[in-house]
């Protein structure tokens, strides 16, 4: 029986013949028109672009400053203020950065951005770079994020953009360091080129390191980072302090990326943002730079230093700085071991030449092979400081000095000023960088006295025992270096 004998209504059909379902209406076509419009409204709505105070501290800047400033606003997301705070400075550092003072526009990719440079000259400080950060500080406070940007430290022209893209993506993130390198296309003098490319080579492999253990950075430096002005809040009230940095720390950087840590944030490396560093182009400067922060360093990691460090030693972002310590030692041991016992053998004329000793060397190249390759700017210097070995090895025995004079004054309990210190060797002023190589050449001199008195019999026991020892420590070492040297770096560039 079909619907029309039965007297009942049939289906509205199309005009093909099936039927329509009742449920599903046609659409308007003004409601189509409509909805463009709604589309291209919401597309045209403001979105929320966080801002960025950006603070450099300059003390006796004036040579490098502009360039700082010239990069800064050359940037693809440019900060929506710059402060220059000068403090301690008797150079023209105030001259230099008042030509950049006042509104800029510039039109970048994304639209046009603008920015103010302000410039403070707070004159004698006693707190120096600390006191001139925590200014910085209170002028940026209300903002996302505070930039903080060395007086020598250029960045690439999308270092900004990246910071501000990594942290803005996640509210974990408490601050975040660019990846950072040294400029050497405008160096003088084999020392200087010598000393820039173990500066280079030294800050890729710390790089690489943190690049590869989840981009977690034990210190956020303050060459150029980002953080969340929220997490410096929670900081200072965690700490009890008044200002997100203390004056009482010789690396006030890695105290403030602990307390960062501590306050539940995570301390991250970017993954592309790039930022050239000033270097240190003599022994006399890069020694004082090194000490103060190796002492630095072992005042965080060393227990009850601090009342506000309680418990540090044991610190998640110390367990690499630990390491790092370990590995000096290490290398320290092998080094004077391998110089004494050689010695010793050619003395009594013992000494015997095995290929196998050409293992270590071979490692201790390829390693440093993979370090050159890991670099973004490497270049043909890098690469003769790896594959040559000798400048590397130099280069690690100067680092070793450093180490150890570090330990020294901590232990000698001196109530030195680091950054003073600093200060004084970049000026050409100061002859504690030698003490190293004096210290050297005096313990080789010394034993080689009391080896001349040694019994032939006894040398022959100590040397009997001595290498056997050495070669356990450096077959360890060279399997270590050789798992370093064949990681993946899955992508990342230091």
């Amino acid at each position: 029986m079909n619907a029309e004998s039965s007297g009942q209504d049939a289906p509205p059909t199309t005009m093909a013949g099936m039927p329509v379902d009742p449920f599903v209406r046609t659409p308007d076509p003004t409601l189509a028109a409509y909805a463009h419009e709604f589309l291209d409204a919401v597309e045209e709505l403001p979105t929320y672009r966080p801002t960025v105070g950006c603070i450099i501290p300059a003390y006796n800047e004036g040579e490098t400053i502009s360039g700082v400033l010239d990069s800064l606003l050359q940037q693809t997301r440019l900060p929506d203020v710059i402060h220059v705070i000068i403090n301690n400075s008797s150079d023209d550092s105030v001259e230099v950065a008042s030509h950049y003072a006042g509104p800029h526009t510039r039109m970048t990719a994304s639209g046009e951005q603008s920015t103010i440079v302000y410039v403070h000259d707070i004159g004698k400080n006693p707190d120096k770079k600390v006191g001139a950060l925590n200014y910085g500080y209170s002028l940026v406070e209300h903002m996302d994020f505070l930039l903080g940007v060395d007086g020598d430290t250029t960045p690439e022209p999308d270092c900004v953009e990246q910071l501000v893209s990594e942290i803005a993506s996640d509210d974990r993130i408490g601050g975040i360091s660019a990846i950072y390198s040294i400029d050497d296309s405008a160096l003088d003098g084999p020392m200087a080129k010598f000393l820039i490319a173990g500066q280079r080579a030294q800050f890729s492999a710390f790089n690489m390191q943190n690049l590869l253990k989840g981009r977690n950075m034990a210190v956020l430096g303050g060459q150029f980072s980002i953080f969340q002005t929220q997490a410096l809040r929670d900081v200072m009230r965690d700490s009890h302090q008044r200002t997100p940095w203390v004056k009482d720390s010789e690396v006030e950087d890695s105290l403030l990326s602990l307390q960062i840590k501590s306050a539940g944030y995570l301390t991250k490396i970017s993954a592309r943002g790039r930022a050239h560093v000033g270097g240190m182009t003599t022994l006399r400067s890069l020694d004082a730079q090194q000490v103060k922060w190796n002492f630095g360093a072992i005042d965080l990691m060393w227990p009850g230093q601090r009342g506000d460090t309680k418990g540090q030693p044991l610190h998640p972002n110390l367990r690499l700085r630990w390491f790092e310590h370990l590995s000096m030692v290490v290398n320290i041991t092998t080094r004077f071991m391998f110089g004494m016992l050689l010695i010793g053998s050619i003395w009594i004329s013992a000494f015997v030449f095995s290929p196998l000793w050409l293992i270590p060397p071979f490692s201790a190249v390829l390693l440093n092979w993979r370090v050159a390759r890991s670099m973004e700017f490497a270049n043909r210097r890098d690469y003769l400081f790896a594959m040559l070995l000798a400048p590397a090895e130099v280069y690690m025995w100067i680092r070793m000095g450093h180490f150890v004079r570090a330990w020294l004054k901590f232990f000698s309990k001196q109530q030195t000023d680091n950054w003073a210190a600093q200060a004084k060797a970049e000026r050409g002023q100061g002859t504690a960088w030698l003490y190293p190589f004096v210290a050297v050449l005096l313990i080789f001199v010394v034993a080689a006295a009391v080896w001349s008195q040694v019994p032939l019999e006894i040398q022959s026991d100590v040397l009997a025992t001595g290498w056997p020892i050495l070669g356990v420590i450096t077959v360890l070492q060279t399997a270590w270096m050789l798992i370093k040297g064949s990681k993946r770096y899955r992508g990342f560039k230091a």
